[in-house]
């Protein structure tokens, strides 16, 4: 995985971190450019924020990009990182897309998508198996 730190114990916030450096690597080596990271947008209705780690453009077509990392354990067998983005946090990347797109003065109509990038993190092995899913 290059030259990016991993440790043998890792708390969620840094396992995120490392996810979206990889995510980041990953995306560079098939093409993508990064446009922005960790955009966060507030919504007007109420407390919610909603945030796209990444945000990456390939050819024409602009990628919102939500990274889902989960350290490799026997006792996750069977559970993917990406099944955590459910139809609510799908219309969030949504809005938060749309609101990004606005505030740099891009059309609507150009050609997006929503990606998932999931990630299981093998601590010990220091290997991570990703997995790439378009348009979702």
């Amino acid at each position: 995985m290059g030259s990016i730190p991993i440790r043998s114990t890792m708390i969620p916030k840094q396992l995120g971190i490392l996810g979206e450096k990889i995510a980041c690597q990953y995306l560079k080596s098939k093409g993508y450019q990064i446009l922005d990271r960790n955009y966060l947008n507030k919504f007007l209705s109420g407390p919610q924020r909603g945030e796209i780690d990444v945000i990456a453009k390939k050819n024409r077509t602009i990628s919102f990009i939500e990274v889902k990392t989960l350290q490799d354990q026997t006792s996750l067998k069977g559970f993917s990182p990406e099944m955590k983005v459910n139809f609510q946090k799908q219309k969030k990347i949504i809005k938060t897309a749309e609101n990004w797109l606005r505030k740099k003065k891009i059309p609507l109509n150009i050609r997006w998508q929503i990606d998932i990038i999931s990630i299981k993190v093998n601590l010990n092995s220091k290997k991570a198996k990703i997995n790439h899913f378009k348009n979702v």
